[in-house]
Order: C-alpha cells, then sequence, then structure tokens
C-alpha cells in the first residue's frame, strides 16, 4: 500500500478522483515511475505531437482502472508535462493507487 506521503497526487472528487500527473513522453515504453513532485510520474511511449502523448495517457489510464475511455478526462496541462486529469470511479484511494501505480 502506497504511504500517506505518496498521497498528494490524487484527491477525492464527487464523481471519483482527480490526479496529478507528470508524464515524460517518447520513452521506450509506457509505465508508471513512482511519485515526482506530488504527481504520478508516467513514463509514455507516444510522441508529444498532434495530442498523442495525451491520448496515450487517457487510454493508459483508462485502460488501468478497467474504465470506459469517457470515465478520463485531461483538464488542465495540454501542452504541459504537468497535467490534472479527471476520473470518474467508485474505486477506493487504496486500489486507485495500486493500480495506477503497479509495474508491468
Amino acid at each position: 500500500m502506497p504511504s500517506s506521503e505518496a498521497r498528494d497526487w490524487f484527491v477525492r472528487t464527487d464523481a471519483g478522483w482527480l490526479l496529478s500527473v507528470w508524464v515524460q513522453p517518447g520513452a521506450r515504453s509506457t509505465e508508471p515511475a513512482g511519485i515526482l513532485d506530488g504527481c504520478l510520474k508516467l513514463r509514455l511511449a507516444a510522441p508529444p505531437i498532434e495530442g498523442r502523448a495525451n491520448d496515450a495517457l487517457l487510454r493508459w489510464i483508462a485502460q488501468r482502472l478497467s474504465l470506459p475511455r469517457r470515465d478520463v478526462e485531461l483538464t488542465a496541462g495540454q501542452a504541459s508535462r504537468r497535467k490534472r486529469v479527471r476520473v470518474t470511479t467508485a474505486l477506493e484511494a487504496d486500489e486507485l493507487a495500486r493500480r495506477l501505480l503497479a509495474q508491468p
């Protein structure tokens, strides 16, 4: 289970969670890389052009949480490495963190 210090990268909302994510596009593979400055650090295999990295991020989160893509929305950081993602789900905090931080 993640420590309470590592929990500052997500907060509960009425419909689910708001995630803070730091992306590293153009990586060899898509995988979580831990917590960095209050964000989930995620290496993305997609390049940072024409929204490909953003699309890959949202698809990855939806797949990891077993959610339809429509339940995962980029709310801030469209052109930045630091992003905010709204996730509509009833998952509890421990399960959310476990699924997103699990290594492939």
